[in-house]
């Protein structure tokens, strides 16, 4: 459409220029520049037409600019003759109802001078044409990359869950067939919280994001099973702002954070060991900080399974908006994960 109003625009001004001209010099009557203009832009529109339906044909030499070219010029021995002719005719008929002959130069000269100028007019639009349907066809190759990566992305977070989830009831089957022989009634505590994590972790499975307060339900549930197996050696606090609880976050993202909790602090610890889950606004991120005392990051410190998918998927889903930290902080190991909170500041 906007080729059409740009074809449309260049014509008036054609129409308009040599009727200006013709106003200047009184052998000329308004109607003859009217005419000459006329024709022409008539038979060139029949000719742009043509070159239009012939677009698709030739789509595929987009990205080969001078085979492109060639397809579309090929066709001027005959386009040249048949406009010349056209144009020609209409102007002598029109001049001849009124009674009056149609000047102009010997027909040699009319066919080098109409020659010369259609190969300079059809060039001009063709890279006009060409400038359209090569943005048209950037356009479509960046929607169906955008398809493509989307595609890429939802089925390398359903790889990353899927690694995850296996990983996780790993775990938490080991803490419970740890106490089996033990303390029965304990072991089916455990049973039951563990059939509260598979519901959640089910349910999760269905969408990609979760509300926070759903997130750290689940932490809580994992938490008591956890608690359980280390009773007096671990004691746990919990923050979070009301006011960001409904927030979404990934689903089962927050897990292997406490997890490694934990694993490298509660298990390898022969003293109590608190753990802090906190979660509040930071300017325009929501921070989740899950840290716990008995440990310390190694020198040669390297992330393991659960931390790398976090990382990964928060990379997907938020791109660079999105970050993953661990690091010592006043005798405690935090890892950080800050997501960037849609409505802005809270």
């Amino acid at each position: 459409m906007a080729l059409f109003w740009l074809w449309g625009l260049f014509w008036l001004l054609m129409i308009t220029t040599a009727v200006q001209d013709a106003l200047r010099n009184p052998a000329i009557s308004w109607w003859e520049p009217v005419l000459w203009e006329g024709t022409s832009a008539l038979a060139a529109s029949c000719w742009l037409l043509l070159a239009m339906r012939a677009r698709e044909r030739y789509a595929q030499y987009l990205e080969r600019p001078l085979i492109w070219f060639g397809h579309h010029l090929r066709w001027l021995p005959l386009i040249v003759p048949t406009f010349i002719v056209a144009v020609y005719a209409v102007r002598h008929g029109v001049y001849g109802l009124a009674g009056r002959p149609y000047p102009h130069p010997p027909w040699l000269w009319v066919f080098i001078y109409e020659t010369l100028k259609l190969v300079l007019f059809a060039s001009l639009w063709l890279g006009i044409l060409f400038g359209f349907d090569s943005y048209a066809q950037w356009q479509s190759q960046r929607r169906r990359l955008l398809e493509v990566q989307k595609a890429l992305s939802e089925a390398q977070l359903a790889r990353l869950q899927g690694q995850l989830r296996p990983h996780f009831f790993f775990n938490a089957l080991n803490t419970i067939s740890a106490l089996m022989h033990v303390d029965v009634a304990r072991a089916d505590r455990l049973v039951a919280g563990l059939g509260d994590l598979l519901h959640i972790s089910l349910r999760s499975g269905e969408q990609e994001m979760t509300p926070l307060r759903e997130e750290l339900r689940s932490l809580e549930l994992y938490a008591q099973i956890m608690q359980e197996r280390f009773r007096d050696r671990v004691t746990l606090n919990w923050y979070a702002d009301p006011a960001i609880l409904d927030t979404p976050v990934p689903a089962l993202l927050l897990q292997p954070l406490l997890e490694n909790a934990f694993r490298h602090g509660v298990e390898r610890s022969t003293v109590a060991v608190h753990i802090d889950v906190t979660a509040r606004a930071e300017g325009h991120s929501l921070s989740v900080v899950v840290s716990n005392t008995g440990s310390s990051l190694a020198a040669d410190y390297r992330e393991g399974v659960g931390l790398r998918n976090c990382r990964e998927r928060l990379s997907i889903i938020y791109g660079a908006g999105a970050a993953l930290r661990v690091q010592d902080e006043g005798g405690a190991v935090a890892a950080r994960v800050l997501i960037p909170l849609a409505g802005g500041k809270r």
